[in-house]
């Protein structure tokens, strides 16, 4: 039983080790826009826009009402 639960610890380490790996190579390109700033603003009215759909989205499937 000792390797069975070291080999789920491992599989943890690794899926987080994964997950970082695929945010950090998403970002990467983005850095040198945020040093101009008309991209900046850009960069980050779009990001703000894509989580304002998203929430809306969200709220919508889920029938939630914001009162």
């Amino acid at each position: 039983m000792q390797g069975f639960w070291e080999n789920v610890l491992r599989y943890q380490r690794y899926f987080v080790t994964v997950l970082l790996g695929v945010v950090w190579n998403a970002v990467e390109p983005l850095v040198p826009l945020f040093k101009r700033p008309a991209t900046a603003i850009a960069m980050i009215s779009t990001l703000v826009a894509i989580l304002i759909f998203v929430s809306f989205t969200l709220q919508a499937m889920l029938g939630l009402s914001v009162n």
